[in-house]
């Protein structure tokens, strides 16, 4: 995850874009700001992700173009402001800006951001409209991560802006949720499928207390208390009863409590979930989670260690569904569907290894072609221990 982030402000001349930066150091109103204020620092201790934060105003006049250009390029998250109370500046927001940053080929998460709202009681017919025009316009572009209405002077919602301008850049929702749909996308969908079989250790579709604690210790370091499981499963079987199957969340009810998390504004909570299972903003696996860093000195080679044998023994028990001891060409299929695939397939695997005399690989085989496989290339024998779901650091799973 990011440990520094850059947030940059733009919007036409007279919005509060100043007054919100200083309003937010100062915790309070100045009336008589310059037009662009410095670039302002916050160190990561007093913000709530923990993350270097790096807020830049900016100017519309024509002749800091050029600076607004190279800001937008270096920029994380972009915060469009208008002024509640000038129906002009919003109209600006999807006439001028939004398309401004599509020319400019900037591809990042948007904040609308309506400033002055103390003042909208006053003309409640500019609100009004305002309110009515945001949501169409959210649909249309669909860069806006959210449009947060606050006010400078009133202090209202101010550091509530700016958090949701770093929440937007460290647990993003676009990869995961379509909102013009309110359905959860493909690849978040897959992502979380694989992960609830990783948990289901039993391999009966169903989540049970057990797992479910062990999932949740793995991601949040805490057990669940027996009240707060049954909290869970209640939540789930309001709206999704047949998400609760035998006492425990089928996947079914696993995907819907994370839909649920990310229509909440919870998205942190399954992105968290997510990378402790190895994902990236992408939603495939990151390179570092398959390949660490592993030193071996040119005169050394490297073996499953007893910990790697043990695994690939469990996991061969587990995929072996008709309990014979050896796997046939679905129970292979089903294990290497945690994977890109099998990865032996140029070596006329399976006929490479050990079979019986269906032609079926056998425990010796299985352990055999991975020990094999490690001497010959033990990247790829660390990257099927993630897949796998190997408890731990996967290193562990191989020795010098």
């Amino acid at each position: 995850m990011r440990d520094d982030i850059r947030i940059v402000l733009v919007g036409d001349d007279g919005v509060g874009k100043s007054t919100l930066v200083t309003a937010l150091i100062k915790e309070t109103f100045i009336v008589n700001v310059q037009d662009v204020v410095p670039e302002v620092t916050i160190p990561p201790e007093v913000t709530p992700e923990n993350v270097t934060t790096h807020i830049i105003d900016t100017s519309s006049a024509s002749d800091a173009q050029e600076v607004l250009e190279t800001e937008l390029r270096k920029a994380n998250v972009v915060c469009i402001a208008y002024a509640v109370d000038d129906r002009s500046s919003f109209q600006r927001v999807h006439e001028y800006w939004l398309p401004l940053l599509r020319l400019q080929g900037i591809n990042l998460p948007v904040i609308l951001v309506g400033n002055k709202v103390d003042l909208r009681d006053e003309d409640i017919g500019h609100g009004t409209v305002l309110e009515d025009e945001v949501v169409p316009i959210m649909n249309e572009y669909r860069e806006i991560d959210i449009c947060v209405e606050c006010s400078a002077k009133a202090l209202l919602n101010v550091s509530e802006l700016f958090y949701f301008a770093q929440k937007a850049v460290l647990h993003p929702t676009r990869p995961l949720y379509d909102a013009r749909d309110h359905a959860m996308k493909p690849k978040c969908s897959d992502a979380l499928v694989r992960i609830f079989r990783l948990c289901d250790v039993d391999g009966d579709g169903i989540l049970n207390d057990s797992e479910l604690n062990e999932f949740q210790r793995k991601c949040f370091n805490t057990p669940l208390q027996q009240r707060e499981l049954e909290g869970v499963k209640e939540i789930v079987k309001a709206s999704r009863p047949d998400g609760v199957v035998d006492g425990g969340l089928n996947v079914e009810g696993f995907l819907y409590l994370h839909l649920l998390f990310i229509q909440r504004g919870r998205v942190e909570t399954t992105w968290m979930v997510l990378r402790r299972f190895g994902y990236g903003n992408d939603l495939s696996l990151r390179e570092d989670f398959l390949c660490p860093e592993f030193d071996v000195p040119p005169d050394c080679c490297v073996e499953l260690s007893p910990g790697g044998y043990s695994f690939f023994t469990e996991i061969f028990k587990r995929y072996d569904a008709d309990g014979d001891s050896a796997f046939c060409p679905e129970e292979l299929e089903q294990i290497f569907s945690l994977s890109p695939g099998i990865p032996w397939k140029h070596n006329k695997f399976p006929d490479s290894t050990v079979t019986n005399a269906a032609g079926y690989v056998t425990l010796e085989g299985w352990l055999a072609q991975w020990s094999m496989t490690t001497l010959l290339d033990y990247k790829q024998t660390l990257a099927y221990l993630a897949y796998f779901g190997f408890p731990g650091d996967i290193r562990d799973g191989i020795r010098l």
